[in-house]
């Protein structure tokens, strides 16, 4: 059985009910959205040799309509990501970027395909009140602490070094709801840090973001993979500016990826895709 955090931190751990929803970080479980009778099973083992933190074979997802009409959204999408790295994934809207992202966190089944993502993982999403639910930031990122057999001693000596990768250590007893969004987000990732996770699944962090929260977020993502080579992040973008602190990229059309590589060659080809685009409508 964990630990009482509340012993630790002298806080209540009653999740407050306004503004919250199941957050991956706590808790990754396999769901289907859509048609629930169409579960294929899909391999978990490692798909080839090497140090590969996230691998996709022909992943395909489909969802039913009320009419019963099925939907592809994923159309035998592969990608790979290396150990260690940060990869970023980009895409017009409607392409399958944050399904893919959700298949890849056990969210969502997959129709067909294959895939393989090291463990621990988390999901951070898009909106942190929807992952940032204790009342201080020291409290929030223990939170999840509280399902392993810790010490007190080692539930706060993860709750620092977490906060201090993100950059967010001088905040650690500030109430939550006085943070901006950007910090906000750095105490999500925290969060994930702390429990010793593997691979950030990171979904359009720094949509809402201004420029100061948008460079703090990727920043402290940055820093934790600097801190620890085990770990892996896959972040979901449409900020073509963020592919400068990119180790790769994917770029997404349809369903599928059409093109990986460094984060130069990723804004060369999308470049291309819009004066191609640009040309066909003034010709």
């Amino acid at each position: 059985m964990g630990m009482d955090l509340s012993s630790v931190f002298g806080i209540s751990t009653r999740i407050p009910s306004l503004h919250f929803s199941p957050s991956a970080r706590f808790k990754i479980h396999s769901s289907v959205i859509g048609n629930s009778s169409n579960r294929f099973p899909v391999s978990l083992t490692r798909l080839t040799t090497g140090n590969i933190a996230i691998e996709g074979s022909n992943l395909s997802f489909s969802f039913a309509t009320r009419q019963g009409k099925l939907v592809p959204i994923l159309k035998d999408c592969s990608l790979r990501v290396p150990s260690g790295q940060l990869w970023m994934l980009l895409g017009p809207n409607g392409c399958g970027k944050s399904t893919l992202l959700k298949i890849l966190a056990g969210l969502l089944q997959p129709t067909s395909g294959a895939l393989y993502v090291k463990r621990p993982k988390s999901f951070v999403f898009q909106n942190p009140d929807h992952q940032v639910v204790m009342p201080t930031v020291e409290a929030d990122v223990s939170f999840g602490l509280g399902k392993f057999n810790l010490t007190e001693g080692e539930v706060r000596q993860r709750v620092s070094k977490a906060l201090d990768d993100v950059g967010m250590s001088p905040y650690k007893q500030r109430p939550v709801q006085t943070l901006s969004g950007g910090q906000k987000q750095r105490v999500a990732i925290a969060g994930a840090l702390a429990e010793a996770c593997k691979v950030l699944l990171l979904d359009e962090l720094t949509t809402f973001l201004d420029q100061n929260d948008q460079i703090g977020v990727i920043k402290a993502v940055k820093n934790a993979l600097a801190a620890s080579n085990e770990i892996t992040a896959l972040w979901v973008t449409h900020r073509l500016e963020e592919l400068e602190y990119a180790d790769g990229a994917f770029y997404m059309e349809n369903g599928r990826v059409v093109k990986d590589g460094d984060g130069s060659s990723i804004m060369d080809f999308i470049n291309a895709r819009q004066s191609s685009y640009i040309n066909r409508i003034n010709s």
